[in-house]
Parts: structure tokens; C-alpha cells; sequence
């Protein structure tokens, strides 16, 4: 693999925001979910829980409250706006104003014609869903506290709500109040789920999960699970089993099964408590097979229930998602320059000299802030520009980083940049692709030169393309395959494209002969080795080594690796050693085990690893910051203000 100079770089501190919410599409196995700075994420648990859309959030928006209708998705909050997003553009397609004060629940139908939200001012508000839009129908009869949670039954018939000391029930036809099931006073009721049997559960601020009689309003067993407040509730399709989330950061599940062996009448048993978070759980979502949860701790959690999966296997093994599965930290690796992506601002830092004691000399040199935060930002290799877009807009700014300074160079329409000699390909569904500044193109997510042509890459979900960047002609699509891309990058030298999956799998593609190299061929025939295939976090950039064209460098958050495609694929049994334990063995047993796949372990959270122009390594990696440290003890939420 070679000797490097490496910089560690350990400031960036990027911290993910809180999770607010999240709803659970089963018929497209896709999740999404809602930060406490509006971001909204969308994960794909059909391939491999990849982070497949990601719509960046805003200052003032405080989205409370997702729902999935059909493939559309909507999102509420305490602004009192109604938001639908455009799924395929990654932004708000539109939003409805819903007066009445701000919105904590939103719901729909299980028919998916009409959307509910609960406001402050006491209103159930329903919407007409449209084809194009929501339309205002009615108000449900107004009371006199704020609407907390909601829940539709499963006809349509029927809305349970839940408010301070009490759960009501509506008549969805006509609006009308039929009966209330009254709480113990000072109680909020924030979560409830209404079943097709007519059986309501509640959760509540005195840490209960309670069972009620939803025809007759009578309480039929209560179950006390926390000291503190049961923030929310999922159920599982088929209703035979329930999850309750805490703010003392447990998940407990209750089933619908007989108490014991002798009795053969069912009811809610509390069966299991999980203890995967440190503070409050705000959000759950309740798949066939696990119990996804998130919260104030940041992370998204995938719990397997092992009496639905096969044990012992990869599919059964908890994931943690902390961080984004995309690429934060950009390298020019000319001017030894680094770009980091906050949510709202920009930081752009020199790679400079080690002063003897482990520390680099870096020097920070501006930064760009907007209450739109920031989609994808990226740096040419030359140092000398710097492209950045929002849901709106694109913006490319010259860099000159010896006076500390920025020029504004394009504006906020794409029309506008060829007059400064600069063309721009973007599709917002993925990538800002390349940006050709003075003849020079800068293949931005890449960070690499292509001396072939003039092109560029689009990649759109599962599909891969090439267009030509001047006349904008397309050049050549990569076969379809079923996986998402995660990296995407062309090799200055050699023309070929190398994709990464978020299967882990990896193909070359080569842009002049338009098929695959013979290396990628050999790759897929003999397999990749089956501990590569076992990782859980996905490949979120790739790089290429100037010096020896045969050196693919990639990473994702625990490792990096350097592909020398010139030496023999790993057998089966050959073991992935990390570099360090390698370099430990005597020598024939390292030339046993001498393999084109060198695996370095000695990071955590990896945001960016590249070479720069001496050769030197840049190893960008995310301090271990005490996510908690940032956050309040968990506190009883007995009354709350807007």
C-alpha cells in the first residue's frame, strides 16, 4: 500500500439535530423522518437502510408531526402550516396555512381522502387530499385545551384525540363529539392509537400505557411502564403488538397474547423493555420485522425482534444511523484546501505543516452562513471556487483564500452563470455534479479531472448517467442496477467511472469503451469477500491516487481502504486484516495474506479521506463529541408552553 504522510483533521464537530418525528411507509419500506431543524430524511429499508433523499431544513420551520398518504407525505408543526413535499425535487412542494395556532398531530384516513391535524386552539381541522393539493373541508367540534395527538380508526368513522386529562372521540362524518374518556387531571395525553376492534391506547405525561373501551369509554387496564412521560406510541400492522417510548430513553413493547399458558383469552402483556437511547424517545415507528425508534440522543435506531428474524445473522444485529450517508467534507486537492457543510454555515480550512506534537497548523478561512441551510457544497481541486445549493438556489463564489476573502460570483438562478464563463449541471435528487470554471472542470463530488471529455454525472436513485457538459448531449447511461449508488467518481487518468452501492457492492465502468473494465468483471464473477459485504454503514466517498493510477481510495464512517487493483482479489478465507494487525505478523504470513483490499480501522467517524497533490493522505474524522453533554437531564413534561 505504500507509506503516507497523513493529517488527522478532528475539528469538525458537525452534531445532527434532534429527532422530532418519523412515519413508516410499508408498502414502499421507506422511512422518513423529521429533525428539530426541519431537515427531513428519507431512508430506504428495502436496500440496506440507506439515507436514499435528504431535504435540507430552515430557520423557524418546527415540523411536530409527519404522515405518509400512499407516496405522498405530508408534514405539520408549530408554525401552523401544512407542508407536502416534492419527493422527486427534494423540496416543499407547497404549504397550507391551517389557523388554528400551531399544529402538534397530523393523520389521515387509512381510504388516504382526507388529512386531520389537532391545533392549539382546540380545532380538529380536516383537509380534502386532492390530486395536486389539500383543500379545507371542516372543523370537528371545537374544545376547549389544544389537540395533542390523534388517531383515525381504521373505517374512517371514528377520530380519537388526545388532549390534557382527557381522550375524545369524534364522529368523522358529521364532527360531532361522541363521548370523552376521561384521565386523571394534570395528565397529557400525547400519543393514542385508535384499533379496528375500537380498543384506544393512550400514552400518557404520568408515564402510563392505558387500555380503554373506545365504545363504551371505560378504562379496562392500565399499565404504569416509566416515572416520567410516555412521549409516543406505534402499532404494528397486523395490531398484535404495540411499542411505547419514554423520555427515560427506553422502548417497551406490549403483544396481544394470553397472560398465561392456561388462559386463552388475549390481552396487552408487557413483554419486552429496550434501552437503546439516553434521553427522551420522541418518535417510533413499528416495521413486521424491528422497533425503530429515535430522539433527543440524535440517532435512529433499528432494533431487530428476534422472533421475527432469523437469529445470528446480519439481518437480525442493531443498527445506529448518527451520522448522513453522504459525503460533509470536501478536499481540494491542489491548494490543499477542506470544505465543511454545517446545516447553516460553511467552513473552509488550509491543511497545514505538523508542529512536532501531533497537531496540524490549520488555519480557517471563511465562512458563509443562510437561514435556508444547505443541501450539497463542494470545492474545485484548484482551490479557486466554491458552489454550494439550497432547495431554491445555486450559488458559486471565487475563493481567494491568501486575503481571507469571497467574491460573489453567480446568482440565484442558473441563467445567469454562463456569463462568468461557468456552466453548471445539477440534479437535485442527488448530486451538484460539475462546474467548469475558466476551461477548467472540476468534477465536484469526485474532487477529480477528467481528461477524456467534458461530462458529467447524474445519478438519480438506482440510475447512473453520463452527459456531456458544454453541449450537454448524453454520453452514456451505466446499466441499472437494483441498489442505490452511495459514491460516485471518475478516475483522472484512466477514464473509468467506479460506483459504489449501498449493498457494498463496487463496479468500474469504463466511460471510453461504454461497458465494464475486465477488473470489475473479474470482481463480480469471483464475488466480493463476505466480510466487506457484512458492513452495515455505506461507502460515502471515493478518490483516486495521481502517483499509482492502480490505487482506488475509499471510506465510509469506521475505515478507509486502498484498492490496489493491480494485486490478487481476496479468496474466501483470506481474512481482511486491518493494516496495523497486518504489519504485526512476519513477513511470509503477511505475504499469505497480501490481497488488493487494504482496510485501515484506526478511525472513528470518518468524514473524508483524500490524497492531496504531494501525496500526503488528509484523513478528516469527527471529534467523539458527548452527543449528551448538549442536552438537559430528562425533565416530566407536565404542561408545556408553544
Amino acid at each position: 500500500m505504500g507509506e503516507f504522510k497523513v493529517h488527522r483533521v478532528r475539528f469538525f464537530d458537525y452534531m445532527p439535530s434532534a429527532i422530532r418525528a418519523m412515519a413508516f411507509n410499508s408498502h414502499t419500506e421507506r422511512l422518513a423522518l423529521v429533525r428539530a431543524d426541519g431537515a427531513l430524511e428519507i431512508f430506504n429499508f428495502a436496500d440496506h437502510y440507506f439515507q436514499e433523499k435528504v431535504i435540507p431544513g430552515q430557520d423557524g420551520r418546527a415540523v411536530e408531526a409527519l404522515c405518509w398518504v400512499g407516496q405522498r407525505l405530508f408534514s405539520a408543526g408549530l408554525n401552523g402550516e401544512i407542508t407536502e413535499y416534492d419527493l422527486e425535487n427534494l423540496r416543499p412542494r407547497y404549504t397550507v396555512e391551517a389557523y388554528g395556532g400551531p399544529i402538534w398531530t397530523i393523520g389521515s384516513n387509512k381510504q388516504g381522502t382526507l388529512l386531520m391535524v389537532g391545533c392549539e386552539d382546540g380545532t380538529v381541522k380536516m383537509f380534502e387530499i386532492l390530486k395536486e393539493r389539500i383543500q379545507f373541508q371542516r372543523n370537528l367540534e371545537r374544545q376547549k385545551g389544544r389537540i395533542v395527538s390523534l388517531s383515525w380508526h381504521p373505517s374512517g368513522t371514528l377520530i380519537a384525540a388526545g388532549m390534557m386529562d382527557m381522550i375524545r372521540i369524534f364522529n368523522a362524518e358529521t364532527g360531532k363529539e361522541m363521548q370523552h374518556d376521561p384521565e386523571s387531571r394534570e395528565v397529557v395525553v400525547w400519543s393514542v392509537a385508535f384499533l379496528s376492534d375500537y380498543t384506544i391506547i393512550s400514552g400518557d405525561s404520568a408515564g402510563k400505557v392505558q387500555i380503554w373501551d373506545g365504545l363504551t369509554g371505560t378504562l379496562v387496564r392500565t399499565h404504569l411502564v416509566t416515572k416520567w412521560d410516555v412521549l409516543c406510541l406505534s402499532v404494528s400492522q397486523d395490531e398484535s403488538s404495540l411499542i411505547a417510548g419514554t423520555s427515560e430513553g427506553t422502548v417497551v413493547q406490549f403483544q396481544f397474547i394470553s397472560s398465561t399458558v392456561d388462559q386463552q383469552e388475549e390481552e396487552w402483556v408487557r413483554t419486552r423493555t429496550f434501552k437503546n437511547h439516553s434521553h427522551d424517545v420522541r418518535a417510533l415507528a413499528h416495521t413486521e420485522t424491528a422497533v425503530v425508534s429515535g430522539g433527543m440522543d440524535t440517532q435512529l435506531v433499528v432494533r431487530p425482534l428476534l422472533d421475527k428474524v432469523e437469529k445470528n445473522t446480519q439481518e437480525s444485529a442493531m443498527r445506529k444511523i448518527a451520522l448522513p450517508h453522504r459525503s460533509l467534507v470536501c478536499c481540494a486537492k491542489k491548494a490543499g484546501l477542506l470544505l465543511f457543510q454545517f446545516p447553516d454555515h460553511l467552513e473552509v480550512w488550509r491543511v497545514g505543516e505538523s508542529d512536532g506534537h501531533g497537531e496540524e497548523n490549520t488555519h480557517t478561512h471563511t465562512h458563509t452562513h443562510t437561514h435556508t441551510h444547505y443541501a450539497y457544497s463542494a470545492l474545485s481541486p484548484c482551490g479557486e471556487w466554491l458552489a454550494y445549493s439550497t432547495v431554491s438556489s445555486v450559488r458559486l463564489y471565487r475563493l481567494q483564500y491568501n486575503n481571507i476573502s469571497i467574491t460573489k460570483v453567480g446568482c440565484s438562478t442558473l441563467t445567469l452563470l454562463p456569463l462568468f464563463s461557468v456552466s453548471v449541471i445539477v440534479h437535485t435528487a442527488l448530486f451538484i455534479n460539475t462546474i467548469k470554471c475558466m476551461s477548467e472542470l472540476a468534477l465536484f463530488f469526485s474532487s477529480s479531472y477528467f481528461q477524456l471529455d467534458k461530462l458529467s454525472i447524474v445519478a438519480i436513485e438506482t440510475t447512473v448517467t453520463i452527459y456531456g457538459s458544454v453541449c450537454l448531449q448524453l454520453h452514456c447511461t451505466v446499466p441499472i442496477y437494483s441498489s442505490c449508488p452511495t459514491a460516485i467518481a471518475i478516475h483522472p487518468t484512466t477514464s473509468h467511472l467506479v460506483v459504489v452501492h449501498a449493498d457494498q457492492q463496487i463496479f468500474e465502468y469504463s466511460l471510453v469503451q461504454k461497458e465494464y473494465t475486465e477488473w470489475s468483471r473479474k470482481l463480480q464473477k469471483q464475488g466480493l469477500h463476505s466480510l466487506w459485504l457484512e458492513r452495515d454503514t455505506p461507502v460515502t466517498h471515493v478518490t483516486f491516487s495521481l502517483k499509482n493510477p492502480a490505487h482506488i481510495i475509499l471510506h465510509d464512517m469506521f475505515m478507509f481502504c486502498i484498492i490496489d487493483q493491480s494485486l490478487p482479489l481476496p479468496e474466501s478465507k483470506t481474512l481482511l486484516y486491518n493494516q496495523m494487525t497486518l504489519r504485526s505478523l512476519p513477513e511470509q504470513e503477511r505475504i499469505r495474506h497480501s490481497h488488493a483490499f487494504k482496510i485501515c480501522k484506526n478511525f472513528k467517524h470518518v468524514m473524508c479521506v483524500s490524497l492531496l497533490e504531494d501525496h500526503s493522505l488528509v484523513v478528516v474524522e469527527r471529534p467523539l463529541l458527548d452527543m449528551m453533554s448538549q442536552l438537559p437531564a430528562p425533565v416530566r413534561q407536565k404542561k408545556f408552553a408553544t
